[in-house]
């Protein structure tokens, strides 16, 4: 639909950024190049809303990607951060936070003995995956097409999410000799799973996924397939990786793995666990983390890796998240939206886990659950009408195999008012 209010600003400086960033971003889906036009360049937020350059305001279903549980800017997590940017902000020494932000991470993961905590999740990925392969003294990982784990050299084989919003099968720069060593299946195939173990089953270090896959659409996977990836990777000596960059403590002080009750033998962190700061983590036993440097062989290293600032944010949500009272106010969420969504006459139909959401616009067959199944027909009825949602003051993610997030700074009017916005009304 055509503008009724200036963005100006933010196209002047999306003109400026172009000249200095490549596509003008520092991340390629926030170009906006899936739904069209400039990017919103945004100003500052607060609790559930944002306000752009242009002072438009905007409810906010993006949340800066997950990591914003309790909403943009909660006065806990500001102070905890002003209090440890006053005392210095970085010392690369050991420092109290670590210790207690892992504490307080294990007590979410309790079959789970050590942390080592990295800057990103992309970080932590690549962390355990060289982990895995010490462990087992095998070369291969065996990944889910259309499954994005970061932008880690052998996971960018048939990854999703951004990759394919720009178009890419895989990243140009990933050497024939890397792609080689990632053995790559469809999500939810029992069979093809049996014939990779098969015929890799020796030489398989470890499986990833995400547990709830969250970053090419909301794939949800049947309980009784995950527990199959246990009981296979266990009975062939390989590896489960849990990636729950996105999931970890989105439903409960807790992971997914607790939800489905499976335990892998890793589970890699970020967004929530930083509080909105540049957090990534790797949690496993004892056993596994002691093979990291200076323990073990494997190395492993970062200047920035434990940032007293970022760990700081980090500890002050998980302080908060304990208490139960955000995921109260997020059941209660998500109640509204689906109540909200029975009521309305047309618009997608949607999947919703938890404070997860993902409008599926194709009306044919099922919402997907492997990346394989996701229709032209969805992807094209999402762009037409991004620029309206804006118009009307909800800012959702610009990417249709992306998912939105609900927040404890939410009410229920909002979320009524989201599923209003993408239906049409």
């Amino acid at each position: 639909m055509p503008s009724s209010r200036s963005a100006a600003v933010s196209e002047k400086l999306f003109a400026r950024a172009q000249a200095v960033l490549p596509g003008g971003v520092s991340s390629p889906v926030r170009a906006f190049k899936h739904v069209g036009g400039a990017p919103v360049f945004v100003s500052k937020g607060s609790g559930a809303r944002i306000v752009d350059e242009d002072q438009h305001e905007y409810l906010d279903f993006c949340l800066g990607w997950g990591p914003l549980i309790l909403g943009h800017a909660h006065p806990q997590v500001v102070d905890a951060v002003c209090k440890a940017a006053r005392d210095g902000l970085t010392f690369g020494t050991c420092h109290r936070h670590e210790a207690q932000l892992a504490e307080r991470v294990l007590e979410a993961f309790p079959a789970h003995q050590m942390v080592r905590f990295v800057v990103s999740g992309t970080e932590a990925v690549m962390t355990a995956v060289r982990l895995a392969r010490a462990a087992t003294r095998r070369p291969l990982l065996l990944k889910f097409s259309g499954c994005y784990h970061g932008h880690v050299d052998a996971l960018m084989v048939k990854a999703g999410s951004g990759v394919v919003t720009q178009g890419l099968a895989e990243s140009e720069g990933v050497t024939p000799t890397v792609a080689h060593d990632t053995v790559v299946i469809e999500l939810g195939d029992p069979a093809a799973l049996e014939a990779a173990f098969k015929t890799y089953g020796t030489q398989i270090a470890a499986v990833i996924l995400e547990p709830l896959p969250a970053n090419n659409g909301l794939l949800q996977q049947k309980v009784e397939w995950l527990r199959s990836l246990r009981e296979i990777t266990q009975k062939h000596g390989a590896l489960l990786i849990f990636d729950e960059v996105i999931t970890g403590f989105r439903f409960g002080f807790h992971g997914y793995g607790k939800v489905v009750e499976i335990t892998p033998d890793l589970t890699t962190l970020g967004k929530v666990v930083g509080g909105g700061l540049p957090v990534g983590a790797v949690v496993g036993s004892k056993a596994l983390l002691e093979k990291l440097a200076p323990m073990g062989g494997v190395y492993q290293a970062g200047t920035m890796a434990g940032n007293p600032v970022a760990l700081a944010a980090g500890l002050a949500t998980l302080e908060i998240l304990r208490t139960g009272a955000p995921y109260q106010a997020l059941e209660k969420l998500g109640q509204a939206f689906d109540a909200a969504v029975a009521k309305l006459p047309k618009g997608p139909r949607w999947r919703r886990v938890g404070s997860l959401v993902w409008p599926y616009f194709d009306p044919a067959g099922e919402i997907p659950t492997t990346a394989e199944a996701i229709s032209k027909t969805a992807i094209e009825k999402f762009r037409a009408p991004y620029r309206g949602w804006l118009e009307q003051g909800v800012y959702f993610p610009p990417s249709a195999y992306e998912v939105g997030f609900f927040s404890a700074a939410h009410q229920p009017k909002d979320v009524e008012r989201l599923a209003e916005v993408l239906a049409g009304g």
